[in-house]
């Protein structure tokens, strides 16, 4: 009875010395997750406030508060006793084990970081990478997020992103347009192209330098083409290429020029 007694008083101790470590411990953790989550905010909004780099701001915000969390993690563990050396030894062993199965995401990771430094594309860049097209709105530490036009959410490891070819159509200010358009063959091909050359002259989103280029390209199996390409803002791209297309048809409706498609002609012959 009595050495029963011995052990429950060293029992006692022992909750007593570990569970107030414990405890500081866990409180020390959830006060130190609350005043990260608060620098991190601060910073954030000190970006914003001085104009930082879209691009820059979610991958070093990301990167801060990774850091800040480890390092109140090693704090923690060395609060309840917790010997660092063997600690920060066994970590870096295990870190090789992740590290090793991990290597993809390791990638993704040296990717953004390459995104970053070499800036091929920045945040609000309209791309196409990875047989995706799309408004880049977020560039993280492993993912890069895009917005396609109708409104989904695309997720590309930045590994791939950085190694592989893209498309940046937002790098220049002005794009060319291109279209092609057809007539019959008994149709004038001089007044087809003043009725281009017209719709042209009237749009005000197509720039006079560099000149709009006209040209008969190609005498087809039912049609006469016109190549025509012109150049305007990079904003107003799509404006131009489906606004002219509806208007070449209406302009060619109204000179009574005519627009062929393919047509069969089936011939039946009777066996007497």
């Amino acid at each position: 009875m009595e050495k029963f007694n011995i052990n429950t008083e060293e029992l006692i101790g022992i909750v007593k010395t570990f569970g107030l470590e414990i405890l500081l411990a866990i409180i020390t953790l959830i006060v130190g997750l609350w005043i990260i989550k608060v620098i991190v905010r601060g910073i954030k909004a000190g970006m914003e406030k001085n104009n930082v780099d879209p691009t820059l701001r979610p991958f070093l915000i990301s990167i801060l508060s990774i850091l800040l969390k480890i390092m109140l993690i090693i704090s923690v563990i060395s609060m309840v006793g917790v010997d660092m050396v063997s600690f920060v030894a066994l970590i870096a062993a295990a870190g090789l084990a992740v590290g090793m199965a991990l290597s993809g995401t390791l990638q993704n990771f040296a990717g953004g970081a390459m995104i970053i430094m070499f800036k091929p594309f920045k945040v609000g860049d309209f791309i196409d990478a990875q047989g995706y097209m799309g408004i880049v709105k977020e560039i993280q530490i492993f993912n890069t997020i895009l917005k396609t036009p109708d409104n989904k959410t695309i997720i590309i490891p930045n590994g791939g992103l950085s190694t592989s070819a893209m498309t940046n159509y937002s790098t220049e200010p002005q794009r060319r347009v291109d279209f092609v358009f057809g007539i019959g063959y008994s149709d004038d091909i001089d007044k087809a192209r003043n009725v281009i050359e017209g719709l042209i002259n009237d749009d005000k989103r197509i720039l006079k330098n560099p000149e709009a280029f006209i040209a008969v390209s190609e005498l087809a199996d039912s049609s006469v083409n016109f190549v025509v390409r012109v150049w305007g803002d990079a904003d107003d791209y799509w404006g131009i290429h489906f606004d002219m297309i509806e208007n070449v048809k209406k302009a060619f409706d109204k000179k009574g020029i005519s627009i062929p498609f393919p047509q069969t002609d089936v011939h039946v012959y009777q066996e007497k």
